[in-house]
């Protein structure tokens, strides 16, 4: 145990060291740090009085900010199957236009990275939702108008400034989430947040589906102009959330940080266990004049060892999210089954409403395992998984391209679907999840900027070269993925440490130790005494024996 863990048990628990040790009455194996495994111990929260359930409506605000990024992305590849919108703008469902017009989007993403940081930071999480808000707003704006104007060049504007207003709001979203759940909760509560991914997904689809058979451009200018519809309810409601408790105290606002934890931790109770241990981090680990103070300080980034770890863990999961392959079937799905011999509009439009539906099912489903499975091992999994079922859709469209049989592509589909189950279960939930608490405080926002970053290279990437490569060498680029993802899996064995049962502050001692990775992992035994209150602690190799 660190001097700072050793501090925070007798801090909590008021343990006077040079009195008699009483003999422990109970021994427990746990995995995590002990002023959490205390603090469970001590006080179990109840995960659905009032008072949970209120904070759990503030975050549902939160998780708003997720929606645009993937109705973004089903409503282009709805837009591909759609001949009335690709008549108006001259372009192809596969090939380097649709690339081109799709990218819009991440080109405004990776030119809105220098200001996300600054604008959370700044003026506070709930602030950086509502400009983000108001940039998607403008966006959807511009590139609804665009009807009157038949221009392609104004719809690529507006495209634009969509990618810069979802960036700043992809980064401030998961930010407040993480900072004002619950420790014992905050697990399984951001990684719903990105759940609300395919739900934006799902309103795209269904709305394209809606309108699809009207035939005219009213059938793709409704749908555009519905982007509106989730970014507005953060616009309107941002104002009246409570600020995260950490950005309180960060700048000058203790006060307000523990009435908020007093409230929406402690439920009402100024003592709790949960608001002692994280006032005592507030104090010992929160920076007052860190480099978030600072909009062009971005050195806390790079600061020592363990923050280039924590950086480099963000930015490799956040691009791994990319390079499985969910981006390239979710913007180009309409090339993905024209490869599979399914070429009606309709069809193709029914199959992306219905993909969307199961991905909100099974992404629902891996939110309640990130907690129970943990955060590593459903990331190895999850890319084991995504690459069988890429060797499952290669075999099936290859077969479909040399017999061109319904039963062969009735079988790609099938694949495909049982790809975005396997994709959904894992990587929906720790996209926002393991990005976001891998990050110091002071790190956070500008942090969360380079997560965008990694995320828009790998989508420029995908989009530029899937729909060449699609248009090219048709169904060997699957192939690709399969392997990728197979490296994937090797990488974060070897690299990506274990994140639950520790809250965000006692994360720093695992990324301070020689192999975060391991240190992450390793599993110690606990003695208590009467009262839960942890008086020894030994390392299960017996290495290290602490009290």
């Amino acid at each position: 145990m660190s001097e700072k863990q050793v501090h925070d048990i007798s801090a909590v628990d008021h343990v006077d060291d040079t009195l008699e040790k009483p003999e422990a009455v109970q021994t427990k194996i746990v995995m995590g740090d002990e002023g959490f495994n205390q603090a469970m111990l001590k006080e179990p929260p109840s995960p659905f009085n009032v008072i949970a359930l209120q904070l759990y409506m503030i975050s549902v605000i939160g998780f708003c900010c997720s929606t645009s990024n993937g109705f973004d992305s089903s409503l282009f590849g709805s837009l591909l199957a759609n001949k009335s919108f690709l008549n108006f703008f001259a372009v192809g469902s596969v090939g380097l236009k649709a690339g081109i017009v799709s990218s819009m989007n991440q080109i405004g993403a990776v030119v809105s990275l220098p200001f996300v940081g600054p604008a959370i930071d700044t003026f506070g999480r709930k602030a950086g939702m509502f400009i983000g808000g108001s940039v998607i707003i403008l966006g959807v704006i511009i590139q609804g108008t665009c009807i009157h104007t038949h221009s392609v060049g104004q719809f690529m504007a507006g495209r634009f400034f969509m990618g810069m207003g979802i960036n700043l709001i992809s980064a401030a979203g998961p930010v407040y989430v993480v900072e004002v759940s619950h420790p014992a909760y905050r697990g399984i509560v951001t990684a719903l947040y990105n759940v609300f991914w395919p739900v934006g997904a799902l309103v795209a689809s269904c709305a394209c589906r809606g309108t699809i058979t009207w035939g005219n451009n009213a059938s793709w200018i409704l749908p555009i102009w519905l982007q509106m519809m989730f970014p507005g309810v953060v616009w309107v409601f941002a104002y009246f959330l409570p600020e995260s408790p950490r950005w309180n105290y960060t700048n000058g606002k203790a006060d307000k940080a523990k009435a908020f934890l007093t409230k929406y931790h402690g439920n009402g109770n100024p003592e709790s266990e949960w608001v002692k241990l994280q006032m005592w981090e507030y104090e010992a680990y929160l920076e007052l004049e860190g480099a978030d103070k600072r909009w062009w300080d971005y050195r806390a980034l790079f600061r020592d060892r363990a923050s280039v770890y924590r950086l480099m863990s963000n930015c490799l999961v956040s691009l791994f999210g990319q390079w499985a392959g969910n981006g390239v079937v979710s913007y180009f799905l309409a090339g993905v089954l024209d490869t599979a011999g399914v070429k009606d509009p309709v069809i193709q439009t029914d199959l992306f409403t219905a993909m969307n539906a199961v991905q909100v099912i099974f992404a629902v489903l891996g939110s309640t395992l990130v907690d129970k499975v943990g955060r590593r091992p459903l990331l190895i999994w999850v890319n084991v998984g995504c690459a069988v079922c890429w060797i499952g859709v290669s075999t099936a469209s290859g077969i479909q391209a040399s017999r061109g049989d319904k039963a062969s592509s009735a079988a790609t589909v099938a694949m495909i679907y049982i790809f975005q189950v396997v994709y959904s279960v894992g990587w929906t939930p720790l996209q926002a999840l393991y990005p976001v608490e891998v990050l110091s405080f002071e790190m956070r926002a500008k942090g969360m900027a380079f997560s965008g970053l990694f995320v828009n290279i790998g989508t420029l990437v995908n989009q530029f070269g899937f729909p060449v490569a699609l248009a090219n060498i048709k169904w060997k680029t699957y192939l690709v993925f399969m392997v990728w993802c197979a490296i994937q899996a090797i990488i974060i064995y070897f690299l990506i440490p274990e994140t639950k049962n520790r809250t965000l502050e006692e994360l720093d001692e695992i990324f301070k130790a020689k192999n975060p990775m391991k240190a992450s992992i390793a599993k110690k035994k606990v003695n208590l005494d009467a009262d839960a209150n942890i008086i020894g602690v030994e390392d299960l190799d017996g290495s290290d024996v602490k009290a």
